[in-house]
């Protein structure tokens, strides 16, 4: 007879026997690779958590150290009437603190060229009734051109569009006002290109006669436009405590070193009618932009600090659990290489370091804006000195290609966040180990199969000889009855 399950034949619990005897050897060595993997996953998740962590304070930095507007200008404007914007300005890094008594006189113009009266009687009317010709439209001053083909029976409204959506216009804009008298229609037109000398020119290019009266230049003078329909262009004009300045443009650029301001609208009158009154430009230091650099860049780097403050610290009991990281010497690597570059003394600048600016390391290992008094003032006073009087020494600090503290940092934090870097290195061989206890783990199941096989067939043996002998004993026992 085949027995189909152990103890079947026997009456023996030999099933129960093996499945003991299996949960014996797996348990403690399953127990053991499920330990290992918790670590590992837990390392690779640390060891993310950092490398990301470190990255975003790598790009936080990045900013720091390339911003070019950290120790930035900030022009303040008080323009004589609250309702008009007289001018705007701009400041570079450079320009010096001072105050400025600006009127603004006249805004830059381009040129402008009105056809005469009774030059036309309808936008319908035809600019050349017969033939072809080509009006040229430039700026001597410039030398922009471009050139229009005007052919018979094109009316003066096709004109006024062929001009404005010409590939080649610089900016010229063609426009038709009908007056609603005598005067009939007038194409007006308007030249963006400012400055005084850069006049709109319209050549009648084959001097056909019907062509001269859009024109202000033709080989044939007969009936050009009048020199009274035509406007030259014109300079910006401005006073700068009482000295006169002109831009061919509505920005006057460096016209005070290092400052660039921009004429919006021509300065009201005095009560005589007469004087312009003038706006103030006060050029001064973005003290509150650069604090808030300096305190997010306290921020930042404290949110680093505590990240891994709290992957690498130990429970405090045995209910609380170690960090991920716990006591791991890559962490403490970082923080400390991280304390010392923020502690230590930048040559470039003349604050020399960042305690000079009230910025201080506690005893936790994070920045703080300090509040005690070491008779230098406390940290908000040190700042607020720093901002004051060594405003242009901050960037420096951060910022110098060598020894500043955010460039040393960026450098820092790229060896252990690189594609190489040994954060990368790390995770990777976490990654490598967490394959091995895969490895170990199928390792485990294999031997288990074949122990399980030796197990079976052993007790199988049993099985059946207990059978054999149940059967024996129970005919000799019927034999004797």
């Amino acid at each position: 007879m085949t027995i189909q399950s152990l103890g079947v034949g026997s009456g023996l619990a030999l099933d129960d026997l093996v499945t003991q005897l299996l949960d014996a050897e797996r348990t403690p060595k399953e127990t053991a690779l499920n330990e290992r993997e918790e670590r590992v996953e837990a390392e690779i998740s640390g060891l993310g958590q950092v490398k990301s962590v470190l990255s975003d304070f790598q790009d936080a930095v990045d900013e720091l150290r390339t911003d070019a507007d950290i120790n930035g200008r900030e022009p303040t404007i008080t323009n004589p009437d609250e309702d008009i914007e007289t001018i705007s300005a701009e400041a570079s890094n450079s320009a010096l603190r001072g105050s400025y008594e600006i009127a603004v006189e006249q805004l830059a113009e381009g040129s402008r060229v009105i056809t005469d009266d009774g030059a036309f009687s309808d936008s319908s009317d035809p600019v050349l009734s017969s033939g072809t010709g080509s009006l040229t439209f430039n700026i001597g001053g410039t030398g922009d051109t471009f050139s229009i083909n005007v052919s018979a029976g094109m009316t003066l409204a096709e004109l006024r569009e062929a001009i404005n959506n010409s590939e080649d216009n610089f900016g010229v804009n063609a426009n038709i006002i009908d007056t609603g008298t005598s005067a009939g229609p007038k194409l007006v037109f308007s030249s963006e290109i400012t400055g005084t000398g850069n006049d709109l020119e319209i050549v009648n290019d084959t001097g056909v006669a019907e062509l001269n009266r859009l024109a202000t230049s033709s080989s044939n003078p007969s009936g050009l436009v009048s020199a009274s329909n035509i406007s030259a262009a014109t300079n910006a004009r401005a006073t700068i405590d009482g000295i006169v300045v002109e831009s061919s443009t509505n920005e006057f650029e460096n016209t005070i070193q290092n400052v660039s301001f921009e004429a919006e609208h021509v300065s009201p009158l005095a009560a005589d009618g007469v004087t312009y009154e003038t706006s103030t430009l006060d050029i001064g230091y973005d003290k509150q932009g650069l604090e808030t650099k300096i305190r997010d860049f306290v921020d930042t780097y404290n949110s680093v600090m505590s990240e891994l403050g709290t992957l690498t610290r130990y429970g405090e009991s045995e209910l609380e659990e170690d960090g991920a990281l716990a006591g791991d010497s890559l962490m403490r690597g970082i923080m400390t290489g991280m304390g010392s570059i923020v502690g230590s003394h930048v040559s470039s600048s003349a604050l020399g370091g960042l305690f000079q600016l009230g910025v201080e390391l506690n005893s936790d290992g994070e920045l703080e804006i300090g509040s005690s008094d070491f008779g230098l003032g406390t940290g908000e006073d040190r700042l607020e000195d720093a901002l004051e009087d060594n405003f242009d020494e901050i960037a420096k600090l951060f910022t110098d290609e060598n020894e500043g503290i955010a460039t040393r940092l960026y450098d820092f934090a790229e060896q252990y966040v690189s594609s190489s870097g040994l954060l990368t290195v790390r995770e990777n061989a976490a990654k490598d180990n967490r394959e091995k206890v895969y490895d170990d783990r199928e390792t485990l199941e294999l031997r288990m199969a074949s122990y399980e096989q030796v197990l079976r067939d052993k007790y199988l043996n049993l099985d059946q000889t207990v059978a054999q002998l149940n059967s024996t004993s129970s005919a000799l026992l019927a034999t004797l009855g």
